[in-house]
């Protein structure tokens, strides 16, 4: 990863204590309610966490968190892998934000699932939880990676005919593939937009034990997020319009920079 700025500049260093300070106060926080827990017998769990309601610790649990996981991937998102496209478009910083959301939800991802075979094969205490809260980071990893991928030109695409075409049909062709992108997002947060307006306001729950609000959230998110991936769409458009043509061969599926960092692996 270059440690270059990409786009915070000057404000990075401020943005890394800032996320320091977040994650600072969310630790704080967590011990707090551990200690309390233990020591008066406090009622404050994971179930706990998702019905804030009249929980002071609890709503400034989930602050400092969201807080952690806002800075963290925006501190993160000023820096670039070095097979990842840098960003040109007007709405690519946001897209490389969303992507780095989408780590930070993968780890989590991780830590839960590793939390919950410790506890159910070890100690024999399976959770209610971990299942359902792992399936609910993954639909926003799902989302969000979306969107990450169309900002780095991702997504499958067929050269075949779209490089026999000169300058302007390839021109036409990409204004036409957006177009239906914007057309399809048109479309379905037309046919939708009612049902996940309901969903949300009555923050619809899963149905289980736990019972956490997965359907109230993740429908919204499913067309809010389509609707960045239209923009991110017309921002490749955009900055993509005077780009020099590219010519495509089964050579681009080859990372020559990772086949160079298994080199030097292998002679160390």
């Amino acid at each position: 990863m270059t440690s270059q700025s990409v786009w915070l500049g000057s404000a990075r260093q401020p943005m890394r204590w800032i996320m320091i300070g977040f994650l600072a106060l969310a630790a704080a926080n967590f011990l707090l309610i551990l200690v309390l827990n233990l020591v008066s017998e406090g009622d404050i769990g994971i179930h706990e966490m998702i019905r804030p309601a009249g929980r002071p610790l609890v709503v400034s649990m989930l602050f400092f968190i969201f807080g952690s996981i806002l800075t963290t991937s925006i501190y993160l998102s000023d820096t670039v892998e070095t097979i990842e496209c840098e960003p040109r478009g007007f709405f690519d910083i946001v897209s490389l934000i969303a992507s780095r959301i989408a780590m930070i939800f993968t780890t989590l991802i991780v830590l839960v699932m590793f939390y919950e075979v410790i506890s159910r094969y070890l100690f024999s205490a399976p959770t209610l939880w971990a299942n359902e809260l792992s399936l609910w980071l993954a639909a926003f990893v799902f989302l969000l990676a979306g969107q990450y991928a169309m900002q780095q030109r991702s997504h499958i695409r067929i050269y075949v005919l779209y490089d026999m075409m000169s300058r302007p049909f390839k021109k036409l062709s990409d204004v036409l593939t957006v177009s239906m992108i914007c057309g399809f997002t048109f479309a379905l947060v037309w046919g939708n937009f009612a049902d996940a307006q309901r969903r949300f306001d009555r923050m619809e729950t899963f149905g289980t034990a736990w019972d956490p609000p997965m359907p109230g959230t993740i429908k919204p998110a499913i067309l809010i997020i389509i609707v960045l991936v239209a923009i991110q769409a017309v921002s490749n458009l955009i900055s993509d319009w005077h780009k020099e043509p590219e010519t495509h061969s089964p050579m681009d599926d080859i990372d020559q920079s990772e086949i160079e960092n298994i080199k030097k692996t292998l002679e160390n």
